[in-house]
């Protein structure tokens, strides 16, 4: 794993909406972690992390 990895998953578990946001940019999976980091954190959480992950 390389740093910027590392910082990337940090930063999905701090700020979900940024780590998505730096790694896709303002798509919509952008969108979708916005929502659901509004109506409950931990599933955006969990969605950060699987884009971030995802290769």
């Amino acid at each position: 794993m390389d740093s910027e990895k590392i910082v990337a998953i940090i930063l999905a578990i701090f700020l979900p909406p940024l780590a998505v946001f730096m790694k896709d940019g303002l798509g919509p999976s952008f969108w979708l972690n916005c929502l659901l980091c509004i109506f409950v954190w931990f599933p955006g959480i969990l969605h950060a992390l699987y884009v971030v992950l995802k290769d």
